[in-house]
């Protein structure tokens, strides 16, 4: 069996195909950081668009490094949500497409179940596993135990590790994308000759959750410490 996979959900227009086997025959991702750039941060209009101009290029170019045209797969899948819906219906609406003029089952998935799953491509992982995920817009530990079988442990409470990198970057003038531009700025103060421990000193940012029990995330108190 093999599937073409689409996602759309945010600020990257990606297109794989994958066998029965779970082997990866191809992977094509292309990133809009450049058209965001200019406004600091992702505006779902503009990453709408930019998905239906290069969707139909990168579908193309999946294909291609299969080895397959639209006769060679078996069914097609596409992001579902979460995620921006500009972006979402792109995906959904062009899959859908793709299925219907070709006969092909069409299956919606979960963003987040798709992360949840991807490491049993990647690595080959075997059920059950205990999985942090971390993204943009969630930040979760879950027990996975089977497919569509997951036992969330704990989740933020406000908000995901990366939407609170790319909000401290923008306080700090540092620009965008936050998460790669604080581990660059992080980077030049390693080479400096900076010292840890004493940055953590002069810096005390705070480390919430961590006396009460459970499993819960929280990162919205990072902001107002910057």
């Amino acid at each position: 069996m093999r599937v073409l996979g689409i996602e759309t959900s945010c600020d990257e227009t990606a297109a794989a195909v994958v066998d029965g086997d779970r082997a990866i025959l191809s992977d094509i991702v292309l990133s809009q950081i450049r058209a965001h750039q200019p406004y600091g941060g992702i505006v779902p209009e503009v990453a709408a668009r930019a998905h239906l101009e290069a969707l139909d290029a990168v579908i193309a170019r999946a294909l291609a490094e299969a080895g397959l045209g639209l006769d060679g797969l078996d069914g097609v899948a596409a992001t579902g949500g979460p995620g921006l819906i500009g972006g979402v219906i792109v995906g959904v609406m062009t899959a859908k497409a793709i299925a219907a003029a070709r006969g092909l089952p069409f299956v919606a998935v979960n963003h987040l179940e798709a992360h949840a799953l991807t490491a049993r491509l990647t690595h080959g992982l075997s059920f059950p596993y205990l999985l942090l995920l971390v993204s943009g817009g969630h930040c979760q530990l879950l027990l996975v135990e089977g497919v569509g079988r997951y036992r969330r442990l704990g989740t933020t409470l406000d908000d995901a590790a990366g939407e609170a990198f790319d909000k401290a970057a923008k306080l700090l003038g540092l620009g965008y994308p936050g998460g790669p531009a604080i581990e660059q700025a992080a980077a030049r103060a390693a080479r400096a000759g900076a010292d840890g421990a004493a940055l953590a000193r002069r810096f005390d940012l705070p480390r919430p959750m961590a006396g009460p029990p459970g499993c819960d995330f929280s990162f919205s108190g990072l902001k107002p410490a910057l």
